[in-house]
Parts: C-alpha cells; sequence; structure tokens
C-alpha cells in the first residue's frame, strides 16, 4: 500500500514539474534541453553502478531514488526557492532586490535543495534498512538521486538558454546554450552527486554505528547535510562571478573535495568486499557455502567468471541465478556484519533466514560455477598479498574487520533443519 501511494505520489510530482519546466522553456526548449540534459545521465548512472557492484542496492530503490530526484525533489525546490526569495525582496530586502536574489542563491537554494534531494536516503535508511549496508549504499543511493535532479534541472537551465538565443538571436560562441551545456553538462556534471554524496556518507556512517550510539546516528547525517548545503553555497556563488573566479574554485576547492569523496567510496567499496569474503567464510563453516566460495564472493573479478561460466554451462538461466545467488551473499554478509558490531536492524533473524533461504533456492545453479571461479580470486590476491604472506581478507581472524570486533548476536548460522528446498549439496545443521 504505501509502495503504491509513493508511486503515484512521484508520479503526480512528475506531471507537474514537466508542466512547469514546460511552461518556462517553452516547446523548443523542452526539446533541446531534454536532448542536452539526458547525456551526461547514462554515464553518471554507470559510475554508481560500478561503485555498487561489491553488494548491488535493489533496483526499485535506485529507480525510486532517481525519480524523487527527477520529480518530487525539483518540485520542493522550484516551489520552495521562488516562494522564499520573493518573500526576501518583497518583506525583508525591499531595497535590496539584488542583495536578496544573491542571498537566495547562496543561502536558500542549497539548503532547500540538499534537503530535499535528502528526503529519498533518509526514507531508505528508515524503511529500507536492509538495503542500506553503509557508506557506499549511501553513496550511490544519494548519488542516483542527485542525478535524478540535476537531469531535470539542466532541461530547465538549457531551454531557458535556447529560449534566449531565439529571442536575441545569438549563435556560434555567443550562445547562451552553449555556454550553459559546457558549465552544467561538460565541465561539472558531477556537481549535483557531490554535493548530495556527503549526505549519503552521512546515513552511510550513521548505518554502521551501533544502536546504542543515537547522539551518533542523528548527527552523522546531519553532518553531511550541512557539509553538502555549505559546498553547493559555494560552488552557486562561485558561478555567479567571473571565469577565472570560477575555475579558480572548481581547481582549488571542488576538485580536492571530489577526489577525496571518490577515494573514500572506492575505500569503502574494498572493505565491502573483505566484509564479504570473511562473514561469509562462516556461513560456509556452517555448510550453506562451499569452503571456497566466500574467496570467490569477495572478488568482482571471479564473480564475473562465475557468471560467465554458469551462461556457457547454463545459459541466460544460470546465469542470473548466479547473480542473484551473489547479490543474496553480499547482502547477507553486510547484514551479518552489522549485527555483530551492534548496528542489528530490526527484524534481523527474519531477514537474515530470508537470504538464506535465496541462497538455499539458487544454489544448485549457482554454486557449482561459483567454487569453480574461486582460482581467479587466488590469483587477484597473490596480487596484493601482504609481506607476511598472508592474504587480506582469507583468513576469518585477521586484522581486516572494518565493522568492528566480532559480537555474538541474535539469529543462527546453521541450516534450518527443514530446508526450503532439500537440496543435497547443503549439509543439515546437526
Amino acid at each position: 500500500m504505501g509502495t503504491a501511494a509513493l508511486t503515484v505520489l512521484l508520479g503526480l510530482c512528475g506531471a507537474v514539474i514537466l508542466g512547469l519546466v514546460h511552461q518556462q522553456t517553452g516547446p523548443d526548449g523542452f526539446l533541446v534541453g531534454l536532448g542536452l540534459a539526458v547525456l551526461p545521465v547514462p554515464v553518471l548512472l554507470a559510475v554508481f553502478r560500478w561503485l555498487d557492484r561489491a553488494a548491488p542496492t535493489p533496483r526499485r530503490n535506485l529507480l525510486f531514488a532517481f525519480g524523487w530526484g527527477a520529480c518530487a525533489a525539483t518540485l520542493v525546490a522550484i516551489t520552495v526557492n521562488g516562494f522564499a526569495t520573493d518573500w526576501l525582496a518583497s518583506s525583508v530586502m525591499p531595497r535590496a532586490p539584488d542583495r536578496a536574489d544573491a542571498l537566495g542563491t547562496t543561502v536558500i537554494a542549497p539548503l532547500v535543495e540538499e534537503t530535499a534531494k535528502a528526503g529519498a536516503v533518509l526514507l531508505l535508511y528508515l524503511h529500507r534498512p536492509r538495503d542500506f549496508g553503509g557508506v557506499v549504499s549511501g553513496v550511490v543511493t544519494a548519488g542516483v538521486t542527485a542525478t535524478g535532479f540535476a537531469f531535470t534541472e539542466n532541461i530547465l537551465y538549457l531551454g531557458r538558454a535556447f529560449g534566449e538565443d531565439l529571442a536575441f538571436g545569438h549563435s556560434g560562441l555567443e550562445s547562451t546554450t552553449l555556454g550553459t551545456f559546457l558549465q552544467r553538462v561538460v565541465v561539472a556534471p558531477l556537481a549535483h552527486p557531490l554535493f548530495t554524496a556527503l549526505v549519503g556518507v552521512g546515513f552511510g556512517a550513521a548505518a554502521l554505528a551501533a544502536r546504542h550510539r543515537r547522539a551518533s546516528r542523528v548527527l552523522l547525517p546531519l553532518l553531511g547535510l550541512a557539509a553538502a548545503v555549505t559546498l553547493h553555497g559555494v560552488w552557486n556563488e562561485a558561478a555567479t562571478q567571473r571565469t577565472r573566479v570560477f575555475f579558480t574554485v572548481y581547481g582549488l576547492f571542488m576538485m580536492p573535495v571530489l577526489v577525496v569523496v571518490g577515494a573514500l567510496a572506492i575505500r569503502a567499496r574494498r572493505q565491502v568486499l573483505r566484509t564479504v569474503r570473511t562473514t561469509l567464510s562462516r556461513y560456509a563453516a556452517a555448510g550453506w557455502l562451499a569452503p571456497s566460495e566466500p574467496y570467490t564472493l569477495g572478488c568482482l573479478r571471479s564473480r564475473a567468471l562465475a557468471r560467465d561460466l554458469a551462461r556457457r554451462g547454463g545459459g541466460r538461466r544460470a546465469a542470473r541465478a548466479v547473480a542473484e545467488y551473489h547479490r543474496a551473499a553480499a547482502r547477507l554478509a553486510l547484514l551479518r556484519a552489522r549485527a555483530e558490531y551492534g548496528a542489528a536492524i530490526p527484524d534481523f533473524r527474519a531477514h537474515e533466514r530470508e537470504l538464506l533461504h535465496a541462497l538455499h533456492r539458487h544454489r544448485p545453479l549457482a554454486s557449482p560455477a561459483t567454487a569453480a571461479a574461486a582460482p581467479a580470486a587466488d590469483r587477484t590476491d597473490r596480487r596484493t598479498r601482504r609481506p607476511d604472506g598472508r592474504w587480506p581478507g582469507r583468513d576469518t581472524g585477521g586484522p581486516h574487520r572494518p565493522f568492528g570486533p566480532h559480537r555474538p548476536c541474535a539469529g543462527s548460522l546453521r541450516p534450518p533443519s527443514r530446508p526450503p528446498e532439500p537440496v543435497d549439496s547443503v549439509r543439515q545443521g546437526a
């Protein structure tokens, strides 16, 4: 019921924002803006899907995030930004309309837009905690939301620019459309995703905080939002200055932040793979996985090889089974690791059992290919072997514990005495 209501709400927001953008750009400007604004979207989504490969976020969550950013967040931003700026100009600063516009651009717009985009991350954090595994999940969700927001906003800005060119006869290098396209699509397509990724980092860190640390679970998302608003405000202020100032801020401030956030996200992605390997080793000891499978599941190269082996041996059906098997295993590992750190989600035992049943269901087709791909993980490990000869993540008791020390938690690692589908290759619990 909630999902249906949310879908209807997003559809209504989409219809309204479509009408508003079309009204402000005109039919020709809307088509031109749409054609140009869509260009960076596949590239940005591909970047976030690549980052998300270690423990893929369900597609329905990503569709919701993109729809929220493209429809709901943009509608809130256009409505509130316009109302607040008009109120400042008419009531607070009637004698200084320029100052009101500047305040609206550098303070009100960043605050409203980042808060609106953060709504999607907050909803998934609260209502889909099992799918929100940490920093990577936060960055991916926030980035996809911001990509949707930037898509709609770019249609508006590019459509308006095209209308100005038609009205004033600008063309070639003097074209406003060209300048807007270069600034928003070529030079800074990652601007909005970068701002909102800081919100995602805050929510991701909060998801990994122990449940008794309530202050951290509240303050970390707020700190992420504050950082996003600040960065957005600096960016908007630089965009109103001369070209030299803009590129100075871009090179000395924005690019370093982008590098730091990107490095943090990639490091978190590697930690996810190590967590998958170490945590699933305990499930392998309980009989849910073959002994070599945790090595495959902790290596993206081996996962790809397993899917290829399954496709060659059993066709697309087998490849899909392997992909679902890997997805369930990765989510299971993160779910268990969070619980061992004291950040277990509500109904942890039920969610764990559901994922174990998914492993059990896909195992006949997926397990042989997954086990066969383990040597590829060994070759990858040899390239990163530590000086003492031990392999990162290979030992369950080693130093690689990104979620903290092992703690007992609710739930059982043993297969159920009555599995949902009896399969001979799964060892039953005593």
